[in-house]
């Protein structure tokens, strides 16, 4: 479900997919946007990691769980791109929401 091609190190997908991803209880959700951003908004059972922290890569590593899926979004779909790719580097399997949170809050499910 959540595979990738050889050429791809993560999965980019709409918001319809977004959705059936997070569905499931054993992906962890992944909001790499500011608290800020956050507070204003937010997929519910996300966590907030701000990738623009220098100890992003860090905090991710710490909270998150290797052996579970990871579904990232930010607000437009550019850092969650940049945070995918740090993920997949460090060997996690990575969903992110091409669209982000704007994309999101504009379909309704």
């Amino acid at each position: 479900m959540y595979a990738c091609t050889q050429e791809e190190k993560f999965k980019s997908v709409s918001a319809e997919e977004f959705a059936s991803v997070i569905s499931d209880t054993t992906v962890q959700i992944l909001d790499v946007r500011t608290p800020e951003e956050h507070s204003e908004g937010h997929i519910p059972g996300s966590l907030n990691i701000n990738v623009n922290d220098q100890s992003f890569e860090l905090d991710a590593l710490d909270a998150l769980d290797k052996d579970r899926p990871v579904a990232l979004y930010c607000r437009s779909g550019r850092r969650s791109k940049k945070a995918a790719e740090t993920l997949t580097n460090n060997g996690f399997q990575v969903i992110e929401l091409s669209t982000g949170y704007n994309g999101w809050k504009e379909v309704s499910f």
